[in-house]
């Protein structure tokens, strides 16, 4: 099959994945958007909301939309490194056998990831960023597709440990729930509170997704757009020589390359999913706050005066 053909026929699979999607999840069109983006670019997502805001179920339900298997892991004080990449046991004929822990899955949901410690969400960074596991010295690779969608609450910060800005950097998109509309909720409040319940089918399958996002990797770029995305990380940098008036008052620390590789990728599938073969700056846009958001660290001017990193970022754009 061409590319091309190749693009077309990803452009009519997302839609129905996203009819699919929405039989379960009512609103929330663009934290979908931005997990299935995550999907086809190969990165992972941090999820950020409030209870209740069917964040669980959101990840729940792209998995099973896109047939991958999926396994929850919930991030708690006394969770170990090894209650989530397995450990070695003695067997019955004394020798150490490998028993693999929920890492070893194709979408990992971590449930209130700063709720565990620094040496726990160490483990799991590793897995991100090396699609493998150390564990007693031997190397263990992981199954392929392989995504972690962390999920963050951001209003209790007691019992907390908030995850390092290096570690965040790991995570290529962080994406805000927002409150549904009234007439969401009316949706919601009816279909779980009755007894009918819709089964979500599989659109994609693991070898599809893993084509896909060679597919992306593929779509040419024009120079300028590179330019731009280049352009705009280096002004979130206050010290830099593009920085504007408002970033040099209001940021302390800007994003560094990896925000530059992100928004390249998020762009071309960005683009993809909407019928273009090569993404232009209106893409790298679309997918510009979720990726520069938690990556550029507001002053604390900023946090004096109120100013989000959300305004800062739109005044960039």
């Amino acid at each position: 099959m061409s590319d091309v053909a190749a693009i077309e026929k990803l452009v009519v699979k997302t839609t129905t994945l996203k009819k699919e999607i929405s039989k379960v999840i009512v609103g929330q069109k663009e934290a979908v958007n931005f997990v299935l983006l995550s999907v086809f670019c190969g990165g992972h997502s941090l999820l950020i909301g409030v209870p209740g805001l069917a964040k669980t179920l959101l990840v729940h339900t792209v998995s099973d939309a896109l047939g991958l298997n999926f396994k929850r892991i919930q991030f708690t004080p006394d969770l170990m490194p090894s209650d989530i990449l397995g450990s070695e046991i003695l067997d019955e004929n004394r020798k150490f056998t490998f028993i693999k822990g929920p890492i070893f899955s194709n979408i990992i949901l971590a449930d209130e990831i700063n709720r565990t410690p620094p040496k726990t969400q160490a483990a799991l960074l590793e897995a991100m960023q090396e699609r493998s596991v150390t564990v007693a010295g031997h190397q263990y690779s992981l199954d392929l597709p392989f995504y972690v969608l962390a999920t963050q609450n951001p209003i209790e910060q007691e019992g907390t440990y908030p995850l390092p800005e290096a570690q965040l950097d790991r995570f290529m998109f962080s994406i805000n729930l927002e409150y549904p509309s009234f007439e969401e909720e009316v949706e919601v409040v009816k279909n779980t509170t009755s007894t009918q319940s819709e089964k979500v089918n599989s659109i994609f399958s693991s070898e599809e997704i893993l084509e896909i996002q060679q597919l992306i990797r593929k779509i040419p770029v024009a120079d300028n757009v590179v330019e731009y995305a280049v352009g705009l990380v280096a002004k979130t940098r206050p010290n830099g020589a593009n920085a504007t008036d408002f970033v040099k008052n209001y940021v302390a620390w800007g994003a560094g390359p990896r925000a530059s590789q992100n928004l390249i990728l998020a762009a071309k599938a960005h683009a993809a999913i909407n019928g273009k073969f090569s993404p232009d700056i209106e893409d790298v846009k679309a997918v510009s706050v979720p990726i520069l958001s938690h990556r550029v660290v507001k002053n604390y001017k900023a946090d004096a005066e109120g100013i989000s990193i959300q305004q800062i970022i739109t005044s960039l754009l």
